[in-house]
């Protein structure tokens, strides 16, 4: 494949100036990858400068919730320069989505041509400081313009991206979500798709009310046992050994979960992967049973739990930062960044391109 480059993608590079506070996915970079499918067959890639889309009204994307997305890092090494992590994974779950929404996945060769593009381009905007880094989002929408409740014939990739720390710095505070689900047995909950999230704003804006960070979401089936957070995996740490819930079919399965899995195994920790009980679990907090809590994913990379909230109590874990939290934190950060080895062969270094 090869990528057109708008000739206007050096001016708006050029024109580009980092702020000093980046935050979260508020500072976008000033280019963007697009690719357009119709009826099945992709065309070739083009890197365009970032602009605001446009969109019939009656597009199935607006109405159907045809759209799904990924979130991916690239990283600024001392010996490797730039390098995305585990990109190949995100390609593989944005076609699993893709096809759980009946859209066409993206073909692995045009997603990775199309993060690479934007971070070789981009090279100059990934921080140096360590946690941050160049946020990737790669996102797939359904184009096609009529109000039948079918599939689009029409589709859309793009990848933007944005200088970015990480997504909550410090220790969480998780409010135990026994009122709503996120997502159903048999639905949506294993894909990243942007409906899944909607299901989360209102539990989010009631637990912001009670001081809390984030929202623990039970499993829709039983209710009973813990799934993962409005868009983290989570772990607990018990007698030194590391528990979190297995996939089961409503949660996603991240990338940096897996990663701090493998991780963790190989530092010499025992992983379960299995059903967690959440009165058990509060119960081990109380008691000291469980001395750490954390939560995992691209965007927040390792976040420590201090306090869970359930109904009208709180129950504080023992070690928030908890040094196992740390340790894998540290660890994962020193591979991404540069520090350590990579043995795992996760990052792919990326050849920068200068528009100067």
């Amino acid at each position: 494949m090869s990528v057109y480059i708008d000739p206007a993608v050096a001016t708006s590079l050029r024109g580009f100036e980092m702020p000093e506070k980046l935050g979260f996915g508020s500072v976008m970079a000033p280019v963007m990858f697009r690719a357009v499918c119709q009826d099945g067959c992709w065309s070739s890639g083009e890197l365009v400068p970032y602009a605001p889309l446009s969109l019939d009204p009656a597009a199935k994307v607006l109405h159907y919730a045809q759209s799904c997305f990924e979130g991916m890092k690239a990283y600024r090494t001392p010996e490797r320069g730039i390098s995305l992590f585990r990109p190949e994974r995100n390609a593989a779950r944005l076609a699993h989505s893709a096809e759980r929404l009946c859209m066409p996945p993206v073909p692995e060769a045009l997603f990775m041509e199309g993060v690479r593009t934007v971070t070789a381009y981009c090279a100059n905007l990934v921080p140096a400081t360590s946690g941050e880094s160049l946020y990737l989002r790669p996102f797939l929408i359904g184009t096609q313009a009529d109000l039948t409740v079918s599939a689009s014939t029409s589709y859309e990739f793009y990848v933007i991206a944005s200088p970015s720390e990480a997504y909550h710095a410090g220790n969480m505070r998780v409010w135990v979500e026994r009122e709503d689900s996120r997502a159903a047995v048999g639905g949506t909950g294993d894909a990243k798709v942007g409906g899944n999230y909607a299901a989360s704003l209102l539990s989010i804006a009631r637990l912001k009310k009670r001081g809390y960070d984030q929202s623990l979401w039970l499993n829709p089936g039983n209710r009973q046992t813990v799934d993962e957070l409005s868009g983290m995996n989570f772990f607990t740490v018990m007698g030194g050994e590391l528990h979190t819930p297995a996939l089961n079919g409503s949660i996603l399965e991240g990338v940096t979960r897996d990663s701090v899995i493998d991780l963790a195994r190989d530092l010499g920790f025992t992983v379960h992967e299995r059903a967690i009980d959440i009165d058990e679990l509060l119960r081990q907090v109380a008691d000291g049973t469980c001395e750490e809590a954390f939560a995992c994913g691209t965007a927040a990379i390792i976040s420590s739990i201090s306090v869970f909230g359930d109904g009208g109590e709180s129950y504080a874990v023992a070690k928030a930062p908890g040094l196992v939290a740390e340790r894998l934190r540290q660890a994962l950060l020193d591979i991404q960044e540069g520090r350590g080895e990579d043995r795992f062969g996760w990052m792919h270094p990326i050849e920068p391109i200068s528009v100067d």
